[in-house]
């Protein structure tokens, strides 16, 4: 019995399976940078009724949620139907050091924007370093003895 194999029709199918995820990852594009002291991350949502959009964290994961609904009219014929309507959601894990119960969040034009700051403890600091000014002089020198000067404010008796 033979079987019949047509490589195109795998490679079409292979496609159109990559096609489909490709469309369901890109539903929620983000862009995540940090200036200064804060992360900004932007999603673009157009078309998402604002009084969907659901951000939560639990634990070191943020979720963003939103919902855009499907046009619908009786006399609507569709020829062309590319965005993709439902709810969306997209979890991010972040690391410690962010002051999770500190972000903000708005949308404008279609673009939900997070601001997530650094936690004070994760920021940089710079430790100040004490010292006791007392210097002590060698008055004269005795035999087998040397004074040697390892900085301004230093000095080491070396017996040699």
């Amino acid at each position: 019995m033979a079987t019949r194999w047509d490589p195109f029709q795998e490679m079409d199918r292979l496609l159109s399976t990559l096609a489909m995820s490709a469309r369901e990852t890109g539903a929620m594009p983000m862009d995540l940078f940090r200036t200064g002291d804060h992360y900004v991350l932007s999603l673009d949502l157009p078309g998402v009724d604002p009084g969907t959009i659901d951000v939560s964290c639990e634990d070191q994961t943020i979720t963003i949620r939103a919902e855009r609904t499907q046009r619908s009219s009786s006399d609507m014929q569709w020829l062309v139907r590319e965005r993709p309507t439902g709810t969306f959601a997209r979890q991010l894990t972040v690391g410690r050091g962010l002051a999770l119960d500190q972000i903000s969040a708005s949308y404008a034009d279609g673009v939900l924007s997070l601001t997530i700051p650094v936690s004070e403890e994760a920021k940089p600091r710079k430790i100040e370093v004490s010292h006791s000014g007392s210097m002590s002089q060698i008055a004269g020198s005795t035999q087998g003895t040397q004074t040697i000067e390892s900085s301004p404010k230093r000095q080491e008796t070396i017996e040699g």
